[in-house]
């Protein structure tokens, strides 16, 4: 039942984005806005990304949320993702993002927890069995 409730909120959104274009924005070169959105709509529509993400793959994706990390013990290697909650603040998604450049952890790095927006271009990749999504050449503000 909560598969079918979840599906239908990511086809309403992504129905939605069509018929009003708000995720589009041309002039900035921004293929999907996330910051355009309500909270509900974003939640969807990164719950979309995710199950979805060969419809995503080289678009440019603009979202704002709070910043964080995660550190791999076994690896030794840090993970960066920009998180976003639903309306109800209760459950937050993310999408890593990998900055262009060269940068150090902490220093190049804002706060865990402080709001950031990030843009980068959505890619898929594999570590081991799974398949994980990221925003690739990313930059913050």
């Amino acid at each position: 039942m909560k598969k079918i409730i979840l599906s239908f909120i990511a086809l309403l959104s992504a129905t939605s984005l069509i018929s009003c274009g708000t995720a589009i924005n041309k002039d900035d070169a921004i293929d999907v806005d996330l910051t355009s959105l309500s909270s509900t709509m974003v939640y969807a529509e990164v719950y979309n990304m995710m199950t979805n993400p060969d419809d995503y793959l080289g678009k440019t994706v603009k979202m704002r949320g709070s910043f964080s990390v995660y550190h791999d013990n076994s690896t030794g290697k840090n993970y960066f993702a920009c998180l976003i909650s639903d309306a109800t603040a209760c459950c937050s998604q993310g999408i890593e993002f990998v900055l262009d450049g060269d940068h150090i952890y902490p220093k190049d790095y804002p706060e865990i927890g402080s709001e950031i927006t990030v843009t980068g271009v959505f890619d898929t990749y594999y570590e081991g069995d799974y398949m994980y999504c990221q925003l690739i050449h990313a930059g913050l503000k």
